[in-house]
């Protein structure tokens, strides 16, 4: 019979790979080695592809499209999944930069949130105060932050870079952070709490407080002593502008379809690739999004591409609305669960080997917002969040019927609590329930 074979040859480090036929005279040659069947590939095995054929090893046309068109989606689904983070981050810059350019406006929620603006889970007890930085060409920059407030720097991949405010090294008492850009090498002034960021593109946000019923205390203090600026300009400063976002229409929500790949793209052009890992970049790179490059797909790519970002939509939407990890849940047979499984900002466990993919996929597909101040019990402090997507029958929860909530007398809150209905579709608030509950408007049953 004729058998293909692969021959090597290597000369001075050259290696010539060929497929050669030998014609053996009986089936099987007097010398042959056992094969164990777990090294061979066999002539025809079914699968969810379909039918896969090999000859002697060698896939056949049919079966090389469909496993390259297979390699392809997956690798597309994977992408959506790990790159949720920049897409958020991606069309947060978006929305907010409708409202003003970037280091220069604050948006301020000066009437609470609302629905008429789309922000991932925000609530409406708190004073929202939202700023997009970039020190691309402005080199650092000075960040003059407000007392009393609870806030967060994240970076563009939406990974933690400093917490502000209570949590954070100025203690709620205010003062002046200053913000480098990645690889700056330059002497640092002394009175600044220093920032070093991976990435040039940062958002920064904070909460304030309600006063005796009002937001104005808040609003004011905000307007007082809010700056940004660069280093540069610190003797001259450029003026502040502050828009109020309540009542607003502007989307800062990721997509879920194909223009998911776009928002991630985004991220991989304007930052350096020394921002990410090389395993995430080289998933990306494997579907065409490569920094200095085009992220132009073929027709072909393209379909595949359409269809992994359908099933990884629905995909994150099952880790979230259905998840199956026993420790998200507060208690067994319960709906109540957290988006910080394990209370780990960075989603590791066994002391932070290994990372909990699914975890981290739930958490970006449902907020914003990424610190261990959310995810650490720290007294006084910390921030507690528990989440139900389900009623006490595992159905979804449906706004057309009625529902009685059973909550804990005396919740230990120092700051605020909240309880915030949101649509399950774009994970803000819900028009039709366009409030967050606040202490006393709640009966609390034991």
């Amino acid at each position: 019979m004729k058998t293909p074979l692969i021959i090597c040859l290597s000369l001075l480090g050259l290696v010539l790979v060929a497929p050669i036929d030998f014609a053996q005279a009986a089936d099987k040659p007097k010398m042959a080695t056992e094969m164990p069947t777990g090294i061979t590939a066999p002539a025809k095995v079914k699968t969810r592809l379909g039918t896969l054929r090999t000859k002697d090893g060698f896939p056949d046309k049919a079966t090389v499209e469909k496993i390259y068109d297979n390699l392809d989606f997956q690798r597309g689904v994977q992408s959506v999944l790990r790159g949720l983070p920049a897409a958020s981050l991606s069309a947060m810059r978006k929305g907010m930069l409708t409202q003003g350019p970037e280091n220069q406006t604050a948006i301020i929620f000066e009437d609470f949130m609302d629905s008429k603006s789309l922000f991932l889970t925000a609530n409406a007890t708190t004073i929202y105060s939202l700023v997009w930085l970039n020190t691309k060409e402005t080199g650092p920059l000075v960040i003059e932050v407000p007392p009393d407030v609870l806030g967060l720097v994240d970076d563009f991949w939406f990974r933690f870079v400093t917490n502000i405010g209570v949590t954070g090294p100025d203690k709620g008492r205010g003062g002046k952070y200053l913000l480098l850009p990645p690889g700056y090498q330059d002497v640092v002034p002394e009175g600044y709490f220093v920032l070093r960021a991976p990435t040039y593109n940062n958002w920064f946000f904070f909460r304030g407080f309600v006063v005796d019923g009002s937001t104005a205390t808040a609003v004011a203090s905000a307007k007082k002593h809010l700056r940004v600026y660069p280093l540069s300009k610190k003797a001259n400063p450029p003026k502040m502008k502050f828009v109020n976002g309540s009542g607003k229409y502007f989307n800062t929500i990721h997509s879920l379809d194909y223009s998911v790949f776009e928002e991630i793209n985004t991220v991989v052009q304007e930052e350096p690739n020394s921002a990410m890992d090389p395993e995430t970049l080289g998933l990306l790179a494997s579907i065409g999004i490569e920094k200095g490059k085009p992220f132009k797909p073929d027709a072909r790519m393209k379909k595949i591409l359409t269809e992994a970002a359908a099933v990884g939509n629905i995909t994150a939407r099952t880790l979230a609305y259905k998840s199956r990890i026993s420790e998200a849940y507060f208690y067994e047979n319960s709906a109540w669960n957290t988006p910080f499984v394990g209370g780990s900002s960075r989603f590791l466990e066994d002391d932070n080997r290994v990372r909990d993919l699914d975890a981290r996929t739930y958490f970006f597909f449902y907020a914003t917002g990424i610190t261990p101040a959310m995810a650490m019990k720290i007294i006084g402090k910390g921030s507690a969040y528990a989440v139900a997507y389900v009623d006490k029958n595992g159905d979804p929860l449906d706004g057309s019927k009625t529902y009685k909530i059973h909550l804990l007398p005396n919740i230990p809150e120092k700051n605020f609590w909240s309880f915030t209905v949101y649509d399950s579709q774009s994970r803000s608030l819900n028009p039709w329930y366009d409030k967050t509950w606040r202490p006393g408007e709640i009966e609390l049953v034991e």
